[in-house]
């Protein structure tokens, strides 16, 4: 291998595993779910009501339908402490007296040629691990579909600009109706199949993230 070779494998892993660490970008795949255009009904004039006007005096102002707006309540906060401990002890001893050859104990050295052992084995180990994470506020989010069986698929972002830096907070997953409150929110706890991620970027989390040839070094890629 060339001098010129060995240097650009290594820089190549280090860029790979720089890469692996970036904030997301913007996705349209995220952005707000518009209502379900409805067939336009014939102009009906010298009424009081008219359709056109999209008065629903006594609907319910819960989501329901495709496009609608739904307030989520994040209230997660979860909480996991492993501890474990092993602690084992052996100990063997065993002896075999001298044999007797023609009446006299067989001697070896002057000495009795008996035979002896002992031994011990110990072991110890221990360990613990912890983790809690904290999460609230609230995000409000479009329907994306309404499901076969009144479901609601919903999906949405918000991102903050604080400063030198973004924060970015996306949630999608699946809502009963009968979960939603009359204001028109639902408890993220509530939210089947959720996927909620909280990351940020500027100024602020590059001063919390490692940089890439230390990422590299911390990385899978690095053999040593």
């Amino acid at each position: 291998m060339s001098d010129r070779r060995r240097y650009l494998v290594p820089c190549a892993l280090a860029l790979l595993a720089g890469c692996a660490m970036q904030p997301p970008r913007d996705d349209a795949q995220w952005a707000a779910t518009p209502p379900v255009a409805a067939a336009a009904a014939p102009a009906a004039d010298g009424a009081i009501y008219h359709d056109a006007q999209g008065m629903e005096l006594f609907a319910d102002p819960r989501a329901h339908r495709t496009g609608d707006i739904l307030t989520i309540v994040l209230v997660e906060n979860t909480q996991a402490v492993k501890k474990a401990n092993t602690s084992t002890s052996k100990k063997d001893k065993s002896s075999i007296g001298a044999p007797t050859l023609f009446g006299h104990i067989f001697k070896v050295g002057g000495k009795d040629a008996s035979i002896g052992t002992d031994g011990e084995r110990s072991f110890d180990g221990g360990g613990s691990s912890s983790q809690s994470n904290q999460l609230t506020g609230n995000i409000t989010v479009t329907v994306a579909q309404r499901l076969a069986n009144g479901n609601l698929q919903v999906r949405g972002e918000k991102w903050l600009t604080i400063n030198q830096g973004q924060e970015l907070i996306r949630i999608a997953g699946i809502v009963r109706p009968q979960d939603i409150a009359p204001d028109n929110t639902v408890p993220s706890t509530r939210v089947a199949d959720a996927r909620i991620s909280y990351t940020g970027r500027g100024s602020l989390a590059d001063a919390n993230t490692q940089g890439w040839l230390s990422r590299f070094f911390n990385s899978k890629w690095m053999p040593f």
